[in-house]
């Protein structure tokens, strides 16, 4: 089965541990639903996600997002059919900004924003990773 898989950053509106609750526990509930999954890279000065699954419940979550208020200066990195979902177990599992992601210098000068595809699945394929070899709680 073809999925799409979806990558986007954005800049935090309003950024604090409430609205990180909040939109954690409505993606999840929504994207369960909707047989998405994906994972939410964030800190005050960055969101990164990955979405994946059915087209177009993808491209309505999406842009849900692009309407939402709690993101500003929204770029595209990405998109692409792909036959296997990276984080098959998540409907949306959330990290925080590791070390060897970009620095908030680098967000600050935009390297986000000009993030290539390969790059940005580079950081996702090593959340997956870890993830995968995490102790379970």
């Amino acid at each position: 089965m073809q999925l799409l898989q979806l990558i986007y950053v954005s800049r935090p509106f309003g950024f604090d541990a409430y609205a990180l609750d909040t939109i954690l526990i409505t993606a999840r509930y929504n994207n369960s639903r909707q047989m998405i999954t994906g994972a939410l890279v964030c800190r005050d000065d960055l969101y990164l996600q990955l979405l994946e699954g059915p087209e177009d419940a993808v491209r309505r979550t999406y842009d849900h997002i692009l309407r939402d208020d709690r993101h500003v200066e929204i770029s595209l990195i990405c998109e692409a059919q792909v036959s296997e979902r990276m984080f098959p177990a998540w409907d949306m599992k959330h990290d925080p900004v590791k070390t060897w992601m970009w620095s908030r210098e680098d967000v600050e000068r935009g390297v986000p924003k000009t993030a290539t595809r390969d790059e940005a699945l580079t950081i996702f394929k090593r959340l997956a990773v870890e993830s995968a070899n995490a102790p379970s709680a």
